[in-house]
């Protein structure tokens, strides 16, 4: 698993991931997209977990984009039935693949600026198995995935702070996993009304 953070103001959203990809057959690492905008509505989609499972959901979401009558609202209700649809696919995939259903799952984050609530607003998804369906959280102030190494840490959108915090969980999660399932370099999305951006914070 990686990294996953995200602040939210009602006039600033923060969302945060880790580059590195690892290919599940060869082992292969390399540098991921785990953060991708919808631009023409200020949104943005990022993961924690499968990045092929967070490239077939974003094409979907990416094709809803298009839509007339177009909504974050609409989109964001779709999501989750949506990622209990094409799960048994992904446990297919991943079982052939020769991927352990420990490691199995996937946590999303699709937010960005809301004309209904004329602030910006965030979501959390969370799939792990085929027999729940998927955790659906609004968020309030953000998130952070994995928390346990930021515990006691102050909230910071300063990219320094960002990316400390994004070190520290690289740290943990390789040293529980006892390899190297975190790091590459540290991408962060900030969107404000009219405006998104994507920063390189630096390496983990």
């Amino acid at each position: 698993m990686s990294i996953l953070n995200v602040l939210l103001r009602p006039d600033r959203l923060l969302v945060a991931v880790d580059t590195l990809a690892e290919d599940a057959l060869t082992g292969e690492k390399s540098s991921g997209a785990k953060l991708l905008l919808i631009p023409q509505h200020n949104l943005v989609l990022a993961t924690r977990g499968s990045t092929q499972f967070f490239l077939k959901l974003y094409e979907l979401t990416l094709q809803a984009s298009f839509r007339r009558d177009f909504s974050m609202e609409q989109l964001g209700r779709e999501l989750a039935p949506v990622i209990d649809q094409l799960w048994p696919a992904y446990e297919k995939a991943a079982a052939d693949a020769g991927i352990s259903a420990k490691v199995w799952g996937t946590e999303l984050v699709f937010g960005g600026w809301s004309t209904q609530a004329e602030r910006l607003v965030a979501t959390a998804y969370a799939k792990h198995d085929s027999k729940t369906k998927t955790l659906v959280q609004p968020l309030q102030g953000g998130l952070a995935s994995p928390g346990e190494p930021l515990q006691g840490r102050a909230d910071s959108f300063e990219p320094h702070s960002v990316l400390q915090a994004s070190r520290l969980q690289a740290e943990w999660l390789n040293k529980a996993a006892g390899r190297q399932v975190a790091g590459g370099r540290a991408i962060a999305a900030t969107l404000v009304r009219g405006r998104s951006s994507i920063q390189d914070l630096g390496e983990l």
